[in-house]
């Protein structure tokens, strides 16, 4: 690693940081002439200047220069010359590496986007395959200034490899705030799958701190770059487990320049109805079983009758009779062919209409399209098809549904047992879809429905992540969203704490539509310490047998302890070992079970430590999150202080369950892991 010598313009580092001010300063140019930029005689109407207004907005937005965020952070120094690029030296050619495209008032690159194809050599270039690079730089920041650099020489057989200092340093920044992009770190394997294809959906099965979460958002960034006008037209969605997640990630995509991704929960795709009550683990598994499409299918044709009277259309003097069985035909007919509920619906009267205008012509009329549409829109073609093929509400539907025992027992016939239909049907009904105690599982039974009635839009891509914790109900309502587009699925089978987590990756890619996914695992992890990683992983055999240990590129045996206090003592050693973690950089987290956060709100604020909650954005002078186990799924913290591993194993409805929790429990830390206990560890960890 190169430091600074003398601050003069022939050390390499101080050629470096004027590169950086020279970048800096172009790139405050671009954005002055975005700013600059006068549509007034180019938008021809209200509705284009406001187009154009937009986009400009948002070029301004995506140029802004973050001070503390470094603008390259590696350069390429290529053995021969690539055509159609810019070339510095008599050599090859010499590009930096960025977050985004930088060029200089003549239009030549001073910085190069990450995600353009001479970048991936920066990723994937090694002693073996070093792709035409002679030299490969990597830089290193405290805050926005560059205070180092460490040189790759890849084409000289003679250089052994060593591990990257800087890479390491970066890896192992403290974790203030919410969480960062990771252009700078990006590994080999990680970027294959940022860089497939749009077409294909990747499903990516990761070890804590393998960095899937932030692989599926670079993915997405990359798609964009890649695919713009493409996906700007469809649109992207980014699916996370709940709000303190989507929060703490928040930030890593305008990082990047993308300013226009969607963040969404689950809940929050299917909020037709207002949650206001819960399930039982029992029943909330049966509403997210996949045998519930079925279900509900046959409760919106439920309503669909076949005519017992001959329909009798009067247009002037004369009267126009089609016969029972011709209208059970159509009715039949467009039933069978399993078009979207309300496609049939609007298709029937134009084909009742067609009937009558065939019966007009066998008499000798000449009808046109005009009268076809009148016929359609008559009394009598409006009132059959109110009778026979009725609309439908979904969220009404579902509370029929779910409140009258004998129509669940109609549409759930050979599919749910007795025992099923009573577990999920409502004790107390409301008498209203305003008044129902809806659930969660319930909203997305709604969804369901509202498919069936209407099609989904479709985005362009989705990033589903924390996905082994969906139900096959919950999968089916995101695959709606990108039944045309792909998808980038992520999540840990080992991490699953839901009743309803699913069991293997082909189970889940099915419902979720894309059974011809790719899946990946990543194994190797850059976040979790080595003796953090080997100690959860002793639970794996309980709880995902199935799954290869993870190992992790950071060594070190001062990252973990167990430590065993008196029951009477137990809150004051974690709040003791609170403060000692507090002593370091970074941010930490204290992690328990749900039921015994009251007594740490309580120990915290008599011992004067101010605290936040999970996605709150930590400061200097408060870098404590105070973390219920069940929302510790996808977030990380410096230093972790874990609260009685039993309560958190005890929290669960069973012990498998409980277990997994744990593991992801144990798998927040970054730098150090304290686990305080007074209970015996669950036996699992011996």
């Amino acid at each position: 690693m190169h430091s600074p010598a003398t601050p003069d313009t022939t050390d390499p580092l101080q050629r470096e940081r004027d590169h950086l001010a020279s970048s800096r300063a172009a790139l405050r140019a671009m954005r002055e002439d975005a700013q600059a930029l006068d549509i007034s005689d180019v938008a021809g109407t209200w509705v284009t200047a406001e187009v154009l207004r937009n986009q400009i907005e948002r070029r301004i937005a995506a140029l802004a220069d973050l001070s503390d965020t470094p603008l390259f952070f590696g350069r390429l120094d290529f053995r021969h010359a690539i055509s159609g690029e810019a070339s510095e030296g008599a050599g090859g050619e010499r590009f930096y590496i960025g977050r985004r495209h930088v060029h200089d008032d003549g239009g030549d690159p001073m910085v190069i986007d990450w995600r353009a194809p001479v970048s991936q050599s920066f990723y994937r270039a090694s002693r073996k395959d070093p792709m035409d690079i002679d030299r490969r730089r990597r830089f290193g920041y405290t805050g926005g200034e560059l205070t180092a650099y460490e040189d790759e020489n890849l084409s000289d057989p003679a250089e052994t490899g060593t591990a990257s200092a800087l890479l390491a340093a970066e890896i192992e920044k403290p974790r203030v705030g919410p969480m960062r992009d990771i252009v700078a770190t990006i590994q080999p394997e990680q970027d294959e799958i940022v860089r497939a294809e749009v077409n294909g959906t990747i499903c990516v099965q990761g070890a804590p701190g393998t960095g899937k979460t932030a692989v599926g958002l670079h993915r997405v960034a990359y798609l964009l770059y890649a695919h713009r006008e493409r996906l700007k037209k469809a649109g992207t969605l980014v699916v996370g487990p709940n709000a303190s997640f989507l929060s703490y990630i928040e930030q890593v995509l305008p990082a990047l320049g993308e300013l226009e991704v969607a963040q969404a929960t689950v809940q929050e795709l299917v909020q037709h109805v207002e949650v206001r009550g819960a399930d039982s683990a029992e029943a909330a598994a049966i509403k997210g079983d996949a045998r519930l499409a079925e279900v509900l299918r046959r409760a919106v044709r439920a309503g669909v009758t076949l005519p017992t009277e001959p329909l009798v259309v009067v247009r002037g003097s004369r009267r126009w009779r089609l016969p029972v069985y011709e209208l059970t035909e159509i009715i039949e007919e467009l039933a069978g062919r399993e078009i979207r509920y309300g496609a049939a619906m609007e298709a029937l009267p134009q084909r009742l209409a067609h009937a009558v205008l065939l019966k007009m012509e066998q008499g000798g009329e000449a009808p046109d399209d005009r009268v076809q549409d009148a016929v359609a829109r008559s009394r009598e073609i409006k009132a059959l098809v109110k009778a026979c093929w009725p609309v439908v509400d979904p969220a009404k539907l579902v509370l029929r549904l779910l409140s009258e025992p004998a129509f669940l027992a109609s549409c759930a016939e050979g599919i749910l047992t007795a025992e099923e239909q009573a577990a999920i049907g409502w004790a107390k009904p409301g008498r209203s879809v305003r008044s129902a105690p809806w659930t969660a599982a319930d909203a997305v039974l709604v969804d369901e429905v509202t498919d069936l009635v209407h099609r989904t839009p479709s985005l362009g891509h989705v990033v589903l992540d924390e996905a082994q914790d969906l139900s096959p109900m919950q999968y089916r309502a995101v695959g709606r969203r990108c039944t045309t587009g792909s998808a980038t699925v992520l999540g840990d089978l080992a991490q699953g704490t839901t009743p309803w987590a699913t069991g293997s990756w082909s189970e889940a890619l099915h419902h979720l539509g894309k059974p011809e996914a790719h899946v990946e695992e990543l194994t190797t992890g850059f976040r979790v310490p080595e003796e953090v990683i080997r100690y959860a992983s002793r639970l794996l055999p309980a709880i995902a047998p199935g799954l290869a240990p993870a190992t992790s590129i950071r060594t070190g045996t001062d990252s973990l302890a167990i430590r065993r206090t008196e029951p009477a003592e137990q809150v004051a050693a974690v709040v003791a070992a609170c403060r000692e973690a507090l002593a370091r950089e970074g941010s930490t987290g204290l992690i328990a079970a749900d039921a015994r956060l009251p007594l740490f709100e309580a120990a915290l604020a008599e011992a004067g430590l101010a605290y936040l909650t999970p996605g709150s954005e930590t400061t200097a002078d408060t870098r404590l999150i105070l973390v219920p186990a069940s929302l510790a799924k996808g977030l990380e913290y410096d230093y972790v202080v874990l609260d009685e591993p039993a309560a958190v194993v005890a929290g669960e409805p069973d012990r498998r369950t409980g277990l997994r929790r744990l593991y992801v429990s144990l798998t927040r830390a970054v730098s150090g892991l304290a686990v305080v206990h007074a209970e015996p560890l669950p036996a699992e960890l011996a």
